[in-house]
């Protein structure tokens, strides 16, 4: 299985640590972002990682080259940054098959291989990492609202009224479906194509979402503060101080990883 990992954003409110690097080279203990990514998506089997890139793409690549520990690496350039729907289709002609979409700025210790597993045993169409929040936090994310059957039915970005307090992380497994969807998705009201959109296309279209419920924790990484909090977590294994979601599909800036569901 291939992996997508998005990392074109120019990281504006992780400034100052952004003025010479993109979001994700900024380290955090002692590694940079995407290599916290690549070290977990190789220990889940990865075959290939396909890297978004844009804001100072130059220094991903110069740092990586073309494999990450015997993983091959391929580059894809989003030119400008217009949403995460957008993100998706600068790889889709290098996916044939189920793959995994991972956003380049989010620190997890959770069970990613639960999504990756459900993907495999070719029930659904797609399976997402879903996490918990507070009710009155949700309206903050990316929320997904699922049937009995832990399927979701819909997905609604930053709503008034939430229907649940499930929210998107940031971690996603697809079937190529969803690069129709991409195409199909028009600009929201931020000029942005949002995965979200593109997810209640695959639904309302008849496609199966598998929630699976996160086991761990997750830290996006937006602000410094964040990038503390993360660095703190894993070199001294207390939990985070606060609950963090990732709003995939709204990046700070529009083709970046983080909190929609993550920019």
């Amino acid at each position: 299985m291939k992996a997508v990992v998005l990392a074109a954003g120019k990281g504006t409110r992780l400034r100052p640590l952004t003025d010479e690097k993109p979001k994700g080279m900024v380290e955090v203990a002692g590694k940079p972002l995407l290599t916290h990514c690549f070290e977990q998506l190789n220990e889940l089997g990865i075959d290939e990682l396909l890297v978004v890139v844009g804001y100072k793409k130059e220094v991903i690549i110069e740092h990586y080259g073309d494999k990450f520990e015997g993983t091959p690496i391929t580059y894809a350039h989003q030119r400008d940054q217009n949403g995460l729907a957008h993100a998706l289709l600068t790889v889709e002609e290098h996916i044939d098959d189920d793959f995994v979409l991972m956003l380049g700025d989010n620190i997890f210790e959770a069970n990613l291989e639960d999504v990756i597993n459900r993907q495999r045993e070719q029930r659904a169409d797609a399976a997402f990492l879903v996490e918990e929040v507070p009710m009155d936090e949700a309206s903050r994310y990316g929320v997904c609202d699922t049937n009995k059957y832990g399927e979701i039915v819909e997905v609604v970005e930053k709503p008034d009224d939430p229907p649940s307090n499930l929210v998107m992380t940031g971690f996603y497994t697809f079937t190529p479906a969803i690069f129709h969807a991409c195409h199909l998705v028009q600009p929201s009201d931020r000029g942005e194509y949002e995965i979200s959109d593109a997810i209640d296309l695959l639904i309302h279209s008849g496609r199966t979402i598998d929630a699976i419920r996160m086991d761990g924790w997750r830290i996006d990484v937006g602000y410094p503060d964040d990038r503390d909090e993360a660095e703190h977590r894993l070199t001294d294994g207390e939990p985070p101080a606060k609950s963090q979601t990732d709003d995939a599909d709204e990046p700070e800036d529009s083709g970046e990883a983080t909190a929609e569901t993550g920019k």
